[in-house]
């Protein structure tokens, strides 16, 4: 069989595989059911075990091994070894590993925390956590959004260390470095620009943190001392506190966020209707209570799970989902399937990030939600201030995430409880509760969803600014135009996954990712 020919067949099967997949996981998303968990389960098994055939995995190799491939046999060749590795492993380890993800995704998907014995929503709790001052029912808030934390703990260690005894049995020292190297990520230099990012942002990060802790002991009457995980905004500390000055969510009263994000879009030449349609947009009972976008087909069946309500934080999401939408929209569809995808998750999350960043971009509020160029003046210092807060908070919290990750693989047995608080407190700067002696960090749904994929959001704001600094010295100051939509279309879109991360980035902006462009934005200018 020629090379050819094999992708052909290759290419043909991973499709099938990946609709089944993509189909049934949707679904048990969208209905908690447990039929569709189920169907999930079989549809992820299945494609697993196409991966993990040995016959096949040695023919991958053999063909990469030859010097006469073209580069985009070649990048396909490497698309399925990479994907092929991890699976090398005994059936019936594939289905425990498949089996327990799904059961733990599934108590995710339907979990509701209860408050005086009633259920409440992640919604409620964020609205909790965002907008009272009765501070008993602030801690209340916060420990509910960690009841899910203790329901996985025990199965998602079990799964954990399964994840290592597959790694270990392929040649690797456990699961994180295994994902990394499958990811085409340097772990040293990755874990080296976050801990230089560390080191840069300690001192701006101090001094915002410190006047953030002035405004909220103000707002509740407590000492700075006083202050702990339950009087920030958010139950992880991933969102800025609302500035007392700066409240957004006022101008989305009334306003239809399926609209706002239409017109975000079709300002810069995308049409994102088709999606939309496809999409399923607002709570419900049983729903999964988060937000992703999942490309269906690579065909143009792309959809998108929110959870809307009219507020910042939602305006904010449905923008950065739908930023992954177009992306997996615009790549080339001549493109082979295995290739007819983002390069890497980092550079699908960088374009999320670029169209989430729209929601403290004064030119965007004005021309959007209407607000008067006056007001948008005034406001646009107080913005600016907002998100570069905002990159600050996002970037520790990401830090905390991956430093945390790397030493649940490589010891899951230590005391993981003290641990979270010891990196939560030394990056993060947050008190920890009296006490610590409780899986907090399980109720983080990545470590069971996406494990090791943490740090791609970091890596990808990073992309971010390196792609906007780019555009606006290349293409235009004003983001939302036609003329930025189409150079995101043919150059960062169409390529799919043809080049690897690094070299499409280079492609794309004259560079490799480097982590100045973050910098200069968000950690220089806290400085001034």
């Amino acid at each position: 069989m020629t090379v050819q020919q094999f992708l052909e067949e290759q290419n043909k099967a991973i499709k099938d595989l990946h609709i089944a997949n993509a189909e049934t996981s949707w679904m048990a998303a969208t209905t908690g059911e447990d039929e569709w968990n189920r169907k999930t389960a079989e549809a992820e098994t299945a494609y697993d075990l196409y991966l993990a055939d040995p016959e096949r995995f040695q023919q991958v190799k053999t063909y990469l091994a030859q010097d006469d491939l073209t580069a985009i046999e070649r990048r396909q060749l490497e698309s399925l070894y990479n994907g092929m590795v991890s699976n090398q492993v005994p059936e019936e380890d594939l289905k425990e590993m498949v089996e327990l993800s799904t059961e733990l995704i599934a108590k995710f998907n339907t979990f509701r925390a209860t408050i005086d014995g009633k259920p409440v929503s992640e919604n409620d709790v964020r609205e909790i956590l965002i907008k009272s001052n009765d501070l008993a029912e602030r801690e209340e808030a916060w420990r509910a959004s960690k009841q899910i934390g203790k329901e996985v703990e025990e199965k998602l260690l079990i799964l954990v260390k399964k994840r290592n005894d597959i790694a270990r049995s392929l040649g690797y020292d456990n699961y994180h470095q295994m994902s990394f190297e499958l990811q085409e990520l340097d772990r040293d230099e990755v874990f080296s620009i976050f801990h230089k990012l560390k080191d840069l942002s300690d001192e701006p990060f101090r001094e915002m943190k410190q006047e953030m802790k002035s405004e909220l002991a103000e707002r509740f009457g407590i000492s700075i001392d006083e202050l702990r995980p339950w009087h920030y905004a958010d139950p992880f500390f991933q969102e800025a506190p609302p500035m007392k000055e700066l409240d957004l969510d006022p101008f989305y009263d009334g306003k239809d966020l399926e609209q706002l994000t239409i017109a975000t879009f079709e300002s810069m030449g995308m049409d994102i209707t088709d999606m939309l349609s496809k999409s399923d947009m607002y709570p419900r009972d049983k729903k999964n209570q988060h937000a992703f976008c999942t490309d269906i087909d690579r065909e143009g069946d792309v959809r998108v799970l929110c959870n809307n309500v009219s507020t910042d934080y939602w305006s904010v999401t449905t923008l950065h989902e739908f930023g992954h939408a177009v992306y997996f929209k615009y790549v080339d569809r001549q493109l082979p399937f295995l290739l007819r995808t983002c390069a890497h998750t980092l550079t699908t999350e960088a374009i999320a990030m670029l169209y989430g960043r729209f929601g403290k971009n004064p030119a965007w509020l004005q021309q959007f939600l209407g607000l008067e160029k006056a007001q948008v003046e005034e406001l646009t210092p107080l913005i600016e201030k907002s998100l570069r807060r905002q990159m600050l908070i996002a970037g520790r919290w990401i830090m905390t995430f991956t430093f945390f990750e790397r030493e649940l693989y490589e010891n899951p047995d230590q005391d993981l409880n003290e641990l979270w608080w010891k990196i939560v407190k030394d990056v993060q700067f947050v008190n920890p509760p009296e006490n610590v002696d409780y899986p907090h960090w399980a109720a983080k749904i990545h470590f069971t969803l996406v494990p090791v994929y943490y740090q791609n959001y970091l890596l990808g704001e990073l992309t971010t600014s390196q792609l906007q600094s780019y555009i606006e010295n290349n293409i235009s100051t004003d983001m939302l135009t036609p003329e930025v939509g189409a150079y995101l279309m043919d150059e960062y879109f169409k390529p799919g996954a043809l080049y690897p991360w690094n070299e499409k980035i280079k492609k794309a902006t004259g560079e490799k990712l480097n982590p100045q462009y973050f910098i200069d934005q968000f950690v220089v200018k806290a400085l001034v």
